[in-house]
């Protein structure tokens, strides 16, 4: 079993070495380390572990969730803004595009946390 508890632990450090700096993959990694964690203490019977660290990968797993869906709503968002660029653009209006594409861009950073 301790084996087990082992290799969870070298996988999940791996995991957190290979993930980018970004904030969601990081709750992302931290809850996959804790869930390791309570499975390998679940498997050796130690429900009091397994139950402080499911608790705490939730914690981690609902953060990640919440980053997620504010990428997803910036990216959206820079979608709307490249549509309104091209029509512009094919309007010949290279003010308003220009203006469209630049927005696109402030929410494509934020979708990835720059």
């Amino acid at each position: 079993m301790k084996l087990k508890y082992i290799t969870v632990l070298i996988g999940a450090f791996a995991l957190g070495l290979s993930t980018q700096s970004n904030a969601a993959e990081h709750h992302t990694a931290q809850a996959l380390e804790h869930s390791g964690m309570a499975t390998a203490h679940g498997q050796d019977g130690h429900a009091d572990q397994l139950l402080k660290h499911a608790e705490e990968g939730l914690k981690h797993a609902e953060a990640a969730e919440k980053e997620h869906a504010e990428a997803h709503k910036h990216m959206t968002e820079a979608i709307d803004h490249l549509k309104q660029s091209i029509d512009h653009a094919k309007k010949n209006h290279a003010d308003v595009a220009t203006k469209h594409a630049e927005e696109a861009m402030v929410h494509m950073r934020k979708s990835i946390g720059q």
